[in-house]
């Protein structure tokens, strides 16, 4: 369910090109930048993050990299499928306050989504992953801060990508708002949705 609230949001915010979330908008450019298909591009992607991940636990969990790789594949198809499915609809059409509306809604969705999956901690996106080592291992689980940080490099290959293209695409309102508030929101979610939830498994992030 959740999985599916996640591939959703990112969806909606790739259809209404007013902003996405910040990784899957980097990787929107990627993918107008190269052959590869979107999903091919946000896979490619994923496996880079897995491997950053263990450079920033300064190990290889190898059950933890299968799980952010199972994660991202049918990820990266459901993010297709449901943008295809969408697109068909007239919902891009709408007049440009319901568009925002409905993109800052695909935000909302994955920012719910990010803070169930992120505290039962069972299997990530590589992404999230990241976001939750740098948020318990280095900036004393601020949400807010952690998100700003595991920004940087998808900003990094934006900025690239507008430097080859000079476009830049699926970036607006949405991921403005993404940027500054995601990691509010997941905050928000984890103290008011399902209380009983707690961050599990974090061990091997937080430092010794």
């Amino acid at each position: 369910m959740f999985y599916a609230l996640n591939s959703i949001g990112h969806a909606l915010t790739v259809v209404m090109n007013l902003g996405s979330a910040v990784w899957t908008a980097s990787a929107v450019n990627l993918y107008h930048l190269w052959p590869l298909s979107l999903r091919a591009t946000l896979f490619t992607c994923g496996v880079l993050v897995v491997t950053m991940n263990a450079i920033l636990i300064h190990q290889i969990i190898w059950r933890r990299v299968i799980g952010n790789l199972l994660f991202t594949l049918p990820f990266s198809f459901l993010i297709q499928w449901f943008t295809d499915l969408i697109q068909r609809s007239e919902i891009a059409e709408l007049p440009l306050a319901l568009r925002i509306v409905i993109d800052v809604f695909g935000v909302l969705c994955v920012a719910l989504a990010t803070s169930i999956y992120q505290r039962a901690n069972l299997v990530l996106h590589p992404n999230d992953d990241f976001m939750q080592i740098i948020r318990f291992r280095y900036v004393h689980g601020n949400a807010t801060v952690a998100q700003i940080v595991h920004y940087i490099p998808p900003i990094i290959i934006m900025m690239i990508t507008f430097g080859v293209s000079g476009h830049l695409w699926a970036v607006n309102v949405g991921t403005v708002i993404c940027l500054f508030f995601q990691g509010t929101f997941i905050g928000f979610f984890d103290k008011h949705i399902f209380l009983n939830l707690k961050h599990y498994g974090l061990d091997t992030m937080q430092r010794n």
